[in-house]
């Protein structure tokens, strides 16, 4: 893989990787579905600008089903248990059960894609879960069994939608399918969030976290999925989920004045290493998908 897509995983890493601690500080304030349909529709007025355009428009109306598909099973549905998970679990915890997206999807598009999966990656995969499960500890992690199961559900979600971008859009507009995806599951969303509004006023804190959860880690951080979606395919792209621990880490660092002990640094390694090794598929995405769609 090219050194800007591994660029362009970093930065989503590093801004995927903050939404756990926005997350848990709106979350209280503004209820799950709210604070998740409030996101959503930020995403959307980012979005709507172009998907607008008399270009883009057009490519709509072949692949709404599609649309509709992702917007639930890739937006509302991870996004609302995610939040739900917040509210019974510290951000270690919803980093690791997260970054089982990356091993989901390659077990589900090894099943479904009939992709295949090399005793590296697999070595890989086990090298990332191991380094973020040293990077997380969740034995020392206060969290309750039923934001582990949310956790859980919101990650499969995510892996489904990873196979399912990659088996159904090989023809299609990365930017169109994804993009009103967002679009569609604000409004999905919204009568359900009409019976879920908070009791009274967020605070400023609540109200920008959310600020920056719609615009940077939904709004733009979607352009840029998009934007590896298309150039090394949504299953590769699932990689990014064993980057979040890392930056959740380092943000934790930055803003809280976290201690970055020696098990940290080892961990970030062994992460880095996995992330290698589960990445090295000798077998190109685009062929991959091709046969996919011939199928």
């Amino acid at each position: 893989m090219e050194l800007r897509y591994w660029a362009l995983l970093t930065f989503l890493g590093a801004i995927w990787g903050s939404a756990f601690i926005f997350t848990k500080t709106g979350t209280p304030e503004f209820g799950p579905i709210a604070l998740v349909n409030a996101r959503l529709i930020i995403a959307s007025l980012i979005f709507l600008p172009i998907l607008l355009q008399p270009k883009y428009l057009k490519l709509l109306p072949p692949i709404w089903k599609y649309v509709v598909v992702l917007a639930v099973t890739n937006c509302a549905i991870p996004f609302t248990f995610f939040s739900l998970a917040s509210l019974g679990s510290d951000s270690n915890m919803l980093a690791i059960l997260n970054s089982t997206v990356a091993f989901n999807t390659m077990i589900i598009a090894f099943f479904w894609l009939n992709e295949s999966v090399t005793p590296k990656q697999v070595v890989g995969l086990v090298i990332g879960f191991v380094g973020v499960y040293v990077l997380v500890n969740p034995e020392s992690s206060s969290t309750t069994l039923l934001s582990s199961i949310c956790c859980l559900i919101g990650s499969f979600f995510y892996s489904f939608s990873n196979v399912f971008i990659q088996k159904y859009s090989y023809k299609t507009n990365k930017l169109v399918l994804i993009g009103w995806s967002l679009v569609f599951s604000s409004v999905l969303m919204l009568p359900i969030t009409l019976f879920n509004l908070p009791s009274s006023m967020p605070s400023n804190d609540a109200l920008l976290s959310v600020l920056w959860l719609g615009a940077i880690s939904t709004g733009f951080a979607f352009l840029g999925y998009v934007r590896l979606i298309e150039k090394i395919g949504a299953v590769r792209t699932s990689i990014v989920a064993y980057l979040l621990p890392i930056f959740g880490i380092l943000w934790g660092r930055i803003f809280l004045d976290e201690v970055i002990t020696f098990n940290i640094l080892i961990g970030c390694g062994i992460v880095l290493v996995g992330i290698f090794l589960a990445t090295s598929n000798n077998k190109p995405t685009s062929q991959i998908t091709k046969e996919a769609v011939n199928e």
